[in-house]
């Protein structure tokens, strides 16, 4: 009731004023608000959207992804890998220079060589420094008797990096911000204030932050990249992000133009900001541009299916026919068209998600066919659900509605589902320690390639060491996988991850409910702004225009 007081309030002042949009020109400022807050601009510390973001703005790496997900050269103009995979030469650019700061020499950035990966690298991996980016590493040949961690910097512009095994997502890895390069000299002058005194070589650099406020970074005069048309990026003068926390405030700073850009689709803003099938209510037409586009990330159903434990070998789930009722008895089109307003895939096919790299639709998931869900109780010794005992689907507060979506539809075929919600801390404690038959999960990717999502299923990764919480297993899945990392060509893996895929689908520890979708509202002054499935907020090509 607040919102749409607030709402319609807003919208008598836009009225009044003949309905015309701000005038006022922001000199080429891009703002946006993080309700979530910033603890970090350390990129070493950049495990989550709110702080990637912010870190991508001031920082490059060797490789760079492109909307489509293709790596493309960044600070490493271009590279070679060896025939066995084991070797990467990358060849660095010579304009590539850190942000003016006083940790150098007059103040002025020197430019970026070989060394300064070997050192930035090696900082994510050292212990002291507590990175949750370290394991992005774990490919580096760290005893390389001629390497340093795996690294040689054969002079300033070549860096030669050995693996211990063949990795083909390794280019993946090294678009991430952990493998961003960062000076030693603001390191050492800053120690642990780097996290608010950053310094890196991006198309913005570190101008002001009060905790909290607000946040400003300044156009890099210096950046090396330019558009097609040889003008220097970025385009933007500034970047100003505020911190209010509340949803709806956030949602009526946007509305009066204050801020140009939200990401996502809060619930106190869902109703008024799209129709019931997705689409931008035409009420904002003229103030708001809707971006939408794939999002990697499947959200799921988790099964656990190791028969060493006693509660596994003793539950129905354990049977495959009961996994094949449940994956074929609830519709995922009406779910995400009711309970997500369509802001989401129907994950119809396998756990990789529509949207990456390799993705195939030859790979067949599961889809609703009641009849054929009876098909499989019944096969199982329990027909309509007859004498099969209630299942427990384990969720936190967020997902409810989708529990109680699937529990009313698995019970139009017999099978009773018992919803039970459970604090996050301890949901994810009990999704790890085995100790949750029936959950709901979800995986966002880490890097652009499908291994990303289905190392979840190799026996090596079991939980609570690895993420494989249903404990599948399989000699041939594994096969395939160890024998997908050794081939370079990227369409050949892709066959390989199908079948993979296929395996698990056919097996059933899992049942994908829904592929995420990258939903952004705009500023009408906003020009250059796109999606991506990685959802990584591109700044550098952005530009605004003066509204008259």
């Amino acid at each position: 009731m607040r919102l749409l007081l607030l709402i319609f309030v807003v919208s008598t002042l836009l009225l009044g004023c003949n309905s015309k949009k701000p005038t006022a020109d922001n000199s080429q400022i891009f703002r946006y608000n993080e309700s979530k807050g910033i603890t970090s601009l350390d990129p070493a510390f950049a495990r989550s959207l709110p702080l990637i973001w912010p870190v991508h703005q001031l920082y490059n790496g060797l490789v760079q992804l492109s909307d489509s997900l293709t790596v493309e050269p960044c600070i490493a103009k271009s590279w070679t890998v060896s025939s066995d995979g084991l070797q990467y030469v990358f060849h660095l650019r010579t304009d590539v220079f850190f942000h003016n700061s006083p940790v150098f020499p007059e103040g002025k950035g020197r430019r970026v060589v070989a060394k300064d990966f070997i050192y930035s690298f090696g900082r994510i991996i050292d212990p002291k420094v507590a990175s949750p980016g370290a394991w992005i590493f774990s490919v580096l040949d760290t005893k390389h008797p001629e390497a340093e961690n795996g690294l040689i910097a054969k002079n300033d512009s070549t860096l030669v990096i050995h693996l211990n095994k063949a990795f083909p997502a390794f280019l993946g890895l090294l678009s991430m911000p952990y493998a961003y390069v960062v000076p030693y000299e603001a390191i050492d002058h800053y120690g642990q204030d780097f996290r608010n005194n950053p310094v890196g070589t991006g198309p913005f650099y570190f101008k002001y932050w009060r905790e909290g406020e607000k946040l400003v970074f300044r156009k890099n005069h210096n950046y090396f990249e330019v558009d097609e048309k040889g003008e220097r990026l970025p385009y933007l003068e500034a970047v100003n992000i505020s911190f209010i926390t509340d949803k709806q405030s956030e949602f009526l700073e946007f509305l009066l133009g204050n801020l140009d850009y939200l990401s996502g689709i809060h619930t106190t803003s869902k109703d008024e900001l799209l129709t019931r099938a997705g689409n931008l209510n035409p009420n904002y037409a003229d103030r708001v541009k809707m971006l939408t586009g794939p999002y990697l990330n499947t959200e799921y159903l988790g099964i656990l299916i190791d028969s060493t434990l006693d509660m596994v070998r003793s539950h129905p789930l354990s049977k495959l026919e009961i996994r094949k009722a449940l994956a074929y008895g609830f519709d995922r089109d009406r779910m995400i068209t009711y309970l997500r307003s369509n802001m989401g895939y129907p994950a119809h096919n396998g756990f990789v998600p529509f949207g990456m790299p390799g993705f195939s639709q030859k790979v067949k998931g599961y889809r609703y066919n009641p009849e054929l869900a009876r098909h499989y109780l019944a096969k199982a010794g329990y027909p309509n659900g007859v004498g099969l005992e209630p299942i427990t689907l384990c969720t936190t507060s967020d997902y409810l509605d989708i529990a109680e979506f699937i529990q009313h539809q698995l019970a139009e075929i017999g099978v009773v589902i018992k919803v039970e919600v459970l604090p996050g801390a301890a949901y994810r404690d009990m999704m790890a320690n085995s100790k949750l038959m029936l959950f709901r999960g979800s995986w966002v990717a880490d890097y652009a390639d499908p291994e990303n999502y289905l190392s979840l299923f190799t026996s090596d990764n079991f939980s609570p060491q690895g993420p494989n919480y249903t404990h599948f297993s399989s000699g041939k899945f594994d096969e395939l996988y160890n024998k997908a990392l050794t081939v370079s060509l990227d369409n050949d893996r892709y066959i390989m991850y199908n079948q993979m895929d296929s395996l698990v689908m056919a097996n059933v520890p899992v049942i994908p409910l829904f592929y995420d979708k990258v939903v952004r509202f705009v500023n009408p002054q906003v020009d250059g702004m796109t999606t991506n499935p990685m959802n990584l907020l591109n700044l550098k090509r952005v530009k605004k225009k003066s509204l008259k």
